[in-house]
């Protein structure tokens, strides 16, 4: 489709677009705030840049205020149509990351105290339990919504991985 590399963040912007319809990079910020933030995070601040380069690819269309704040709005095109649905179709054949300053801490626990691993895993399992609740939440008031429903296979993924977390950190500290 295209012969520049796109990126996480590029597929974040065409996905997002093809999912709201034309959209600022506010409106960008604050879907990703209330969705994928959740899960995948990158500095916001790429969502005000990477629309401006996915229209100079032809993967955009921008139209802008004349007059007022002259805000920007970005539309997909055909071209990004197809170069995200492209993209979706492709395995991903990259490993799970996580980046979870708990577990960096957990890793190098022999150079603190015992009582900072049973601190760290008490504040994990309030963490765990406050974002478990977030998300029954999401599941109890966007489940049953026509075009949002769809989405929940993703939320039921957070919620699997928030339930390991949890059982792994309450067993670390009841140790």
């Amino acid at each position: 489709m295209t012969s520049t590399r796109l990126s996480a963040t590029s597929y974040v912007v065409l996905g997002m677009i093809a999912l709201r319809g034309p959209s600022t990079s506010y409106d960008l910020k604050r879907a990703v705030g209330r969705s994928i933030g959740y899960f995948w995070q990158f500095p916001h601040a790429q969502l005000y840049s990477e629309p401006q380069r996915l229209v100079r690819l032809g993967l955009l269309k921008a139209s802008e205020e004349g007059s007022g704040r002259r805000r920007r709005t970005y539309d997909i095109t055909g071209k990004g149509r197809a170069s995200l649905r492209k993209w979706l179709a492709e395995p991903t054949n990259e490993h799970f990351q996580m980046r979870d300053i708990a577990e960096l801490k957990l890793f190098f626990n022999e150079v603190g105290e015992p009582e900072d691993v049973r601190s760290l895993a008490r504040a994990q399992v309030r963490q765990h339990e406050e974002r478990i609740a977030v998300y029954r939440d999401m599941r109890k008031r966007y489940g049953d919504v026509p075009g949002v429903a769809g989405r929940m296979v993703t939320l039921e993924l957070g919620l699997e991985m928030e339930r390991a977390a949890l059982r792994f950190w309450r067993r670390l500290a009841d140790e």
